[in-house]
């Protein structure tokens, strides 16, 4: 009997995605944004960090559309001290991860996960993995269509 690599799937609505760029690659710099978005009681999920590239990153990541306000608040601080920073916004959002014990013995679930979405029209606005779950951000329009398609791949009810 062949062990199935994706045996749940979970589904968190009403996230936002937040994008800085340009900014500056100092790990510092960027634990005190993180660490001031946390002590306004944010919750900070999926983290995106880009490759260095001629001494600026971008970084992304995820937080519920309800401290959306407060995170921004927080954020434009950093805009008096780091030139040329923007700071992006995408309040309409679902997580959706799928999880499975035997994902880290079956290669290619993300790409079966990469190619069910991309048949359907549903961009990918950011990906976070681990041995065992595999976690995307999608439009919210787009959840059911990608709920149904995943099931359907692998045989989920």
């Amino acid at each position: 009997m062949s062990q199935k690599p994706v045996t749940d799937i979970d589904v968190y609505y009403n996230i936002a995605l937040i994008t800085l760029d340009n900014l500056p690659d100092d790990i510092m710099l960027i634990s005190q944004i993180f660490s001031s978005i946390a002590s306004e009681g944010i919750n900070i999920d999926m983290v995106s960090k880009a490759p260095p590239y001629r001494g600026s990153v971008n970084i992304s990541f995820s937080i519920s559309s309800d401290d959306l306000v407060k995170a921004i608040k927080t954020l434009n601080k950093y805009k008096e001290s780091v030139h040329n920073l923007v700071i992006e916004v995408d309040a309409y959002n679902t997580k959706i991860s799928v999880f499975g014990k035997e994902m880290k013995n079956i290669p290619g679930v993300a790409a079966r996960l990469f190619t069910v979405l991309a048949a359907e029209g549903i961009q990918i606005k950011l990906v976070t993995t681990s041995e065992v779950d595999i976690s995307y951000l999608i439009d919210e329009k787009d959840v059911d269509k990608a709920i149904d398609s995943i099931k359907k791949e692998f045989s989920l009810t």
